[in-house]
């Protein structure tokens, strides 16, 4: 496997950052409304963000 640039690791590093960051404030919107349609959309979208933060971190390994 080639080596990763700090560059790209730098970049990788700042995806992390987002995906967690909008896997936090969905769950916040979630926690917020009272709307259940609402409630399970912002969960869904929260549990997107999780897998994508999941899988960048899978690839550093």
């Amino acid at each position: 496997m080639a080596q990763i640039t700090q560059k790209e690791l730098s970049a990788i590093s700042d995806l992390l950052t987002m995906e967690e960051n909008l896997v936090q404030k969905y769950k916040c919107y979630a926690c917020q409304t009272t709307d259940v349609s609402l409630k399970n959309q912002y969960e869904q979208i929260a549990a997107r963000h999780r897998r994508h933060y999941d899988e960048l971190y899978a690839n550093l390994k």
